[in-house]
């Protein structure tokens, strides 16, 4: 019950803002204390609009209203004619989302098992990667867009560079608090720097690095979107980029509405990965 519950208020909630969205600008000349400025559909449309324009984008509708579907091959056609569409945006996002993500992670995963095992190395790169680390990482898209043009991996080198810091200090503060007594029964026992790095290291830091991947998936998607603001032959941060030089409130807000989504469901895909993999741990066995 008190799931279904939760799910009620949760869905009450939705309707209640949408509604509020869609007829809230119609009350603010008679309120102008209650509704304010931002619900001017000029800035941010109305829901109405929005679902409309995502047909529109999306090529499930055609310019003239009608169903794309109902006509032969309409919907083919319009995927033909529009290269930026709805569609073929989101799969390029996504897709250099991903690859952005799975390189941040691997390497901010290796460079912070190293340096957090060997205080050598350590002292001598830390001061460098702690120096990096404090430059704004978008700050430096417009260069990796002038190094790497305007393709697919400038878009993913700039998600590498806001994902990989993320994890790497996860990683190295988790190589370093790893329980000395488990690596010296280990060693007592005969394990090798290897098999110590494998048995021991490595599970123990696990749980540090799952706790920065649903922050590091959310942000390889700002890291990809800053690098189609600024230029880009696809993707959803091109299409608002396109909306806002043409003044259509309602284009923008169905890309913020698709990378909401796409955001959302990444996190919990993460996060179901990580309920599986660390599955093992205690807290995991015990929680309902």
């Amino acid at each position: 019950m008190r799931r279904v519950s939760t799910l009620l208020w949760q869905i009450a909630i939705g309707l209640g803002a949408l509604a509020v969205w869609e007829w809230g600008w119609d009350f603010h000349d008679r309120l102008p204390w209650l509704v304010p400025d931002l619900l001017d559909p000029y800035f941010v449309s109305r829901p109405s609009a929005i679902f409309q324009q995502f047909l529109t984008m999306s090529c499930l509708v055609g310019r003239d209203g009608n169903w794309t579907f109902a006509a032969d091959g309409a919907f083919a056609r319009c995927m033909g004619k529009s290269e930026n569409n709805l569609w073929i945006a989101t799969f390029v996002t996504l897709k250099n989302t991903m690859w952005g993500f799975l390189t941040g992670v691997s390497s901010g995963f290796v460079l912070g098992l190293l340096l957090g095992r060997s205080d050598r190395l350590s002292e001598i790169f830390y001061p460098y990667i702690t120096a990096f680390n404090s430059i704004p990482r978008i700050a430096l898209a417009p260069i990796i867009i002038l190094a790497f043009g305007i393709g697919d991996a400038s878009k993913i080198v700039t998600a590498w560079l806001v994902v990989v810091f993320l994890v790497f200090f996860n990683t190295f503060e988790g190589a370093r608090s790893v329980d000395r007594d488990h690596i010296n029964a280990s060693r007592l026992l005969g394990a090798s720097e290897w098999q110590v790095t494998r048995t021991v290291i490595v599970p123990s830091t696990m749980a540090w690095l799952f706790a920065s991947l649903s922050p590091a998936i959310s942000f390889s998607l700002i890291g990809v979107i800053v690098g189609e603001f600024i230029g880009a032959e696809h993707g959803i941060g091109r299409m608002i980029i396109e909306s806002e030089a043409r003044g259509e409130a309602a284009g923008m807000m169905v890309a913020v509405f698709v990378l909401m989504i796409a955001g959302v469901i990444l996190s919990s895909l993460v996060r179901r990965l990580q309920s599986y993999l660390l599955r093992w741990r205690p807290a995991q066995q015990l929680s309902p």
